[in-house]
């Protein structure tokens, strides 16, 4: 049996700063929704002291943005957009179109169709997180999205330079600098500047999360987020406390609500990662952030062996999990529930995160049991289609239609059925209304 050496806030602390969230952003919504232009302004001073005649950058300003950085630094962010590019292309590549004869004369296929919009929230109050619009933008110009939006929040005061030229860099149609509720509002309601768009996608705080999730329904979202989440899941053989430690810290900084576990079958291992955080704690530079995330949220739990420690990682359905034991395909192998698989010292999150290819916009709260990450085929609805060919085939499956529509008391469905019987077929069959077909005129039938 498992021994949790440090354990996590309660769910019933968890579930009262989830319904304050959830309060304050239906009345923004309500709001947005209400007002449009004007609430999203009033917003935008109240919480970014930021105001402007169009939040939306014109060309210039795009590439003012784009002249301030350094030629390395534009070379770096074209290298990780390749990585990003590159993998998507291969995922549009695996999803085909089909059509395909099932019975003679009966054809059935689909065909993936691109959404015609695409709003992409690229976090930035606290961080300049020009990875996710790589994330974002790339990932929905692959899948054929011809309006891609975006929105960042100001940084310092003003555009961050670095989104708003990986916003641009990858293909962004609109880009606009304008954070939190009232940017993933604008785009998903629309108001009288912005369109709204198909879908919402994009990493954010809590309430940025919790408005993509109240907009559900009335556009697409990616899927449904919550504070960045990590599990270490390691043994000595393939890893040390140092190792561990530096790798659940440096997703802990994301924000003090960043659930940070590890899940070990060593006591030893457990006890030097307690140490050695101690020890970092003491040097990060964003230790107040990490700090109050794993006072607040870090588990250690040491299992009995990989077997307990595949059933634990599963129940916890961590958005990032990264394996550094003696056999990480092991985990490869037995998981199910993870969004992000980190097999090996020699990776880690942030290669996810910034550059390596896969995309870091992942299910947490444990929706990795249902959902993975945002990939292509977010942005791509597979729609259906089917043809019949010959009367035969028409009056064949009409006969079928007609039985079970009958099973099910459906009499209008089983006449869309029996009249293709008798024109297709040339049988009678009863009229499923109340009149028979004698009794109908040529104008009724």
């Amino acid at each position: 049996m498992a021994i949790y050496l440090k354990r996590g806030a309660t769910a019933e602390a968890k579930a009262e700063n989830n319904r304050q969230v959830r309060d304050t952003v239906e009345g923004i919504l309500a709001d947005i929704e209400k007002r449009g232009d004007d609430a999203v302004r009033e917003l935008s001073i109240r919480f970014d002291k930021w105001d402007r005649d169009s939040y939306r950058l014109t060309p210039a300003e795009i590439q003012a943005c784009i002249d301030t950085l350094s030629p390395q630094d534009l070379k770096d962010i074209e290298f990780a957009q390749t990585q990003v590019r590159n993998f998507a292309r291969i995922q549009r590549a695996s999803m085909t179109d089909v059509e395909v004869e099932t019975l003679p004369g009966v054809i059935l296929g689909h065909k993936n169709l691109p959404l015609n919009a695409a709003g992409c929230y690229v976090p930035g109050g606290k961080y300049p997180l020009l990875a996710s619009a790589h994330m974002s933008v790339i990932t929905a110009k692959v899948a054929g999205v011809p309006r891609v939006v975006t929105c960042a929040p100001p940084f310092g005061g003003k555009p961050a330079p670095a989104i708003v030229a990986a916003q641009a860099l990858a293909g962004a149609d609109e880009i606009y600098c304008l954070g939190g509720i009232q940017a993933v509002a604008a785009m998903g309601l629309g108001t009288q500047s912005i369109a709204p768009v198909d879908i919402l996608v994009g990493p954010g705080n809590a309430f940025v999360a919790e408005a993509k999730r109240q907009l559900f329904g009335r556009v697409g979202i990616d899927l449904f987020a919550g504070p960045t989440e990590t599990l270490v899941i390691a043994d000595e053989i393939g890893c040390d406390g140092e190792l561990a430690a530096t790798d659940l810290l440096g997703q802990a900084e994301h924000g003090p609500d960043s659930p940070a576990i590890l899940l070990t079958t060593s006591e030893k291992l457990a006890r030097e990662t307690i140490a050695w955080i101690e020890k970092l704690l003491d040097i990060l530079p964003t230790a107040d952030i990490a700090r109050k995330a794993w006072e607040t949220y870090g588990e250690v739990i040491v299992a009995e062996d990989d077997a307990e420690m595949v059933r634990i990682a599963d129940e916890i359905a961590s958005e990032h999990v990264q394996v550094m034991t003696a056999d990480p395909d092991y985990f490869l192998k037995n998981m199910s529930n993870y969004g992000a698989l980190f097999l090996g010292a020699r990776t880690n999150v942030s290669f996810g995160d910034k550059v390596i290819g896969t995309n870091h916009t992942l299910p947490t709260k444990k929706a990795a049991r249902y959902t993975g990450g945002l990939w292509v085929g977010k942005f791509i609805k597979t729609c259906t289609y089917q043809k019949v060919l010959t009367d035969e085939a028409s009056a064949l499956i009409g006969e079928y239609c007609s039985r079970l529509c009958g099973l099910e008391g459906f009499a209008g469905h089983g006449e869309q059925a029996n009249i293709r019987v008798r024109r297709f077929g040339h049988r009678e069959v009863p009229y499923a209304g109340t009149a028979a077909p004698s009794e109908l005129t040529v104008a009724d039938a």
